[in-house]
């Protein structure tokens, strides 16, 4: 495991009691994938998205969720007609997965069997925007340097120039 994939894990922890019940579920749901989550993963793994690592079927507290790069903390979920869920409760489980600082992407079977090119942008933009972030995150000092004759005092030379 990376350091990003250990910081992302420290996020969050699924108890281990939750865990011994949801292992064996995850396994299952990766052994029967639907035609449109088996279809995404192809475009998915093995790092064929432009270099990012995603794992499917995987579990975060007490959800498992279709596919999830633990370096941009980004879940993505196909829901089709088998789907389980309300509006309300998959809002919920959204806005959960959102407060442990997740983003999370939605499509429908239709969009990954019929437009998988289109899926596959919005998740490249998504992941853009996360890049760009950490970029700039990585690039920005939050404190400026001091001068070399310490916090506060000024140089002869900024003296002079009226600083």
């Amino acid at each position: 495991m990376d350091r990003s994939e250990a910081a992302a894990g420290a996020l969050w922890r699924t108890h281990p009691v939750l865990w011994d019940k949801l292992k064996p579920l995850a396994r299952q749901m990766r052994h029967e994938p639907t035609e449109a989550e088996d279809h995404l993963w192809q475009a998915l793994r093995r790092k064929s998205l432009d270099g990012w690592k995603f794992r499917r079927q995987h579990t975060i507290e007490r959800f498992i969720v279709d596919f999830y790069c633990p370096e941009a903390r980004l879940v993505i979920e196909v829901d089709g007609e088998i789907h389980q869920y309300t509006i309300a409760e998959d809002a919920a489980r959204t806005e959960l997965l959102e407060m442990l600082g997740m983003r999370v992407l939605r499509f429908s079977n239709g969009d990954v069997l019929n437009g998988l090119e289109s899926v596959k942008m919005t998740i490249r933009e998504t992941l853009a925007v996360f890049s760009d972030s950490v970029s700039v995150e990585q690039n920005t000092s939050p404190l400026s340097p001091l001068s070399v004759h310490g916090e506060g005092r000024l140089s002869t030379a900024q003296q002079g120039r009226g600083r």
